[in-house]
């Protein structure tokens, strides 16, 4: 009987907390809405997100948004491309291929550098890799789409290798011993074995590694370069749509168009990190059902 009052109380307070975990998640999204729509009263949605000018304090002032969501799309596929083969990558070495005394040297690194504060990866690259992308390929800043790319994928490599490395971990050694049985090199069990049965686990990886990259505020900020232009190269410098929200939120006026734009620009960051997140989780239940298949 007390038994059961125990259970009855903690499924009581896994309740109230998930609860006001989702009132709070609402709230904010409300209070988001109810800020942003109302800039749609003096320019159309088509206007606002084809716009290719962002000239907030002009007279009359441009609210176009594209050149911030092609900033963000180019900034973090690319932070893609590095992070994604060099984490998974990192995460295979480390759980089928390297001595116990690498790993267990080389995975609290890791794990360090993926707690180091996001303002001090944005100066790194300010400081440090801005002047030498200048330099290395001559051109006029260094401060552009490459840097604020670099930087994003060295915040994601961490968090991809690490929960990578935990699902292929997890894989269960009878299937690494049949493989063997039937013949299979070590690299042929990897291969063809260990990842089918860790994909889903490597999809969630690379789904929580870029969803920090799309969200990313402040390396972005300092390291992108802030200009509102649709970029021509991964050498032009571009403004993300989390920078361009704290760069000017301080500016401007409450309850103005600039305020309400600015708000408007969280909505169609909310929208899309959903629909990010949402295309992620498919991709990872289809991958999870091939993988269970080819088993």
């Amino acid at each position: 009987m007390k038994r059961q009052h125990i259970d009855t109380g903690v499924k009581f307070s896994f309740s109230v907390i998930a609860l006001f975990s989702i009132t709070a998640l609402s709230l904010i999204m409300v209070f988001l809405f109810k800020e942003g729509l109302p800039i749609f009263e003096q320019i159309s949605i088509k206007e606002f997100i084809l716009g290719k000018y962002w000239y907030p304090t002009d007279d009359p002032a441009d609210f176009g948004i594209l050149p911030l969501i092609l900033g963000s799309l180019a900034v973090t596929l690319l932070s893609g491309v590095m992070a994604i083969p060099l984490g998974v990558m990192t995460a295979i070495y480390l759980a089928e291929i390297a001595p116990n005394r690498v790993t267990e040297c080389i995975k609290p690194i890791v794990e360090l550098m993926a707690s180091m504060p996001s303002v001090v990866i944005g100066f790194f690259g300010m400081v440090v890799v801005a002047p030498f992308i200048q330099k290395t390929f001559n051109i006029p800043v260094g401060l552009n789409l490459f840097n604020a790319a670099l930087m994003l994928a060295f915040m994601a490599v961490p968090t991809i290798c690490t929960i990578s490395e935990d699902a292929i971990f997890s894989v269960p050694g009878a299937l690494k011993e049949a493989s063997f049985a039937l013949g299979a090199t070590h690299f042929e069990t990897i291969f063809k074995v260990i990842i089918p049965a860790s994909l889903s686990g490597i999809c969630t990886a690379v789904i929580l590694g870029l969803s920090r990259a799309v969200g990313e505020t402040m390396v972005v900020l300092m390291a992108a370069g802030g200009a509102a232009m649709i970029p021509g190269s991964i050498f032009d410098p571009v403004r993300p749509l989390p920078a361009s929200i704290a760069a000017e939120m301080a500016e401007a006026p409450f309850g103005g168009e600039h305020y309400h734009a600015l708000f408007a620009i969280g909505i169609v960051l909310f929208i899309f990190t959903f629909l990010f997140n949402l295309m992620a989780d498919f991709i990872s239940h289809r991958f999870r059902q091939v993988g269970e298949a080819s088993l």
